[in-house]
C-alpha cells in the first residue's frame, strides 16, 4: 500500500534550506555553456515550476572561489547569485541582505562556466529570510504580501526565533519558510522540519 506524504501539522510551516545557487539569463547561459545552450532540469524544487539544473558554475571573488555552484531554472530576466555570509567571506565580497530581485548596489562576482565567463558588477545577495505562501495560507495566518513577521523554531536543542521574515504571497507558490545554510546550521534546522509563525 502506498501511503500519502504526511503534511505539516496545522499552524506549522515547512522549512526549505537554500544552499548557494545561481539564477541566469538566457544570454548568460549561452556565454557560460555555449551558443544555443539551454538549462537542463535535474530535479524539481519545492516551488512550482522551479528546478535544479545539471549545469554548475564557479564563482570567483577577490580572495577566493567556490566551485560546483548549482544553477537553478528556468532562466530569468536578470542574473542573480545567492550565497551565505560564510560564502561571502570565502570569496572576499560583502553582499547585502536583500529580497530576491533587488540587485541595485549588490556585490560583484565573476561566474566561470565550461565555455566562458561573465563578470557581474552587481547581482550577488544574501537572501532575506522569507516565507512563500498561497493566498489561502496568507488568509489562514492573517498576514499580507510584503509583511515582516517573526518565525520560531520550537523543537530541538537550538530553538531559535527569526526576525525580519518577509511574507511573499502568490497563487504560484507553495507554503515554505526559506533560510540559507548559515541560518539553518545555527538553528539546527533541516529541509522538511517545521516552524511556527509569530505575528510582529
Amino acid at each position: 500500500m502506498i501511503c500519502a506524504k504526511k503534511g505539516p501539522e496545522p499552524g506549522r510551516i515547512p522549512v526549505g534550506v537554500s544552499a548557494r545557487h545561481v539564477h541566469l539569463t538566457q544570454e548568460h547561459v549561452e556565454i557560460l555553456f555555449g551558443p544555443g545552450a539551454e538549462l537542463t532540469p535535474d530535479r524539481p524544487l519545492s516551488q512550482p515550476g522551479q528546478f535544479a539544473c545539471r549545469e554548475r558554475v564557479l564563482l570567483a571573488g577577490p580572495k577566493g572561489s567556490l566551485s560546483g555552484v548549482r544553477v537553478l531554472g528556468p532562466a530569468r530576466k536578470a542574473t542573480q547569485v545567492e550565497i551565505s555570509a560564510t560564502d561571502a567571506i570565502a570569496l572576499g565580497i560583502r553582499p547585502p541582505v536583500r529580497e530576491s530581485g533587488k540587485l541595485d548596489g549588490s556585490a560583484a562576482v565573476t561566474l566561470v562556466g565550461p565555455h566562458g565567463a561573465v563578470t557581474l558588477e552587481s547581482g550577488v545577495i544574501i537572501a532575506q529570510r522569507h516565507i512563500h505562501m498561497l493566498p489561502e495560507d496568507a488568509r489562514r495566518f492573517g498576514v499580507a504580501d510584503g509583511e515582516s513577521v517573526w518565525v520560531a523554531s520550537t523543537d530541538g536543542p537550538r530553538r531559535t526565533v527569526f526576525g525580519d521574515v518577509i511574507v511573499r504571497v502568490s497563487p504560484n507558490y507553495q507554503l515554505e519558510f526559506h533560510i540559507d545554510t548559515d541560518e539553518a546550521n545555527a538553528a539546527g534546522l533541516r529541509t522538511g522540519d517545521t516552524v511556527v509563525l509569530i505575528k510582529a
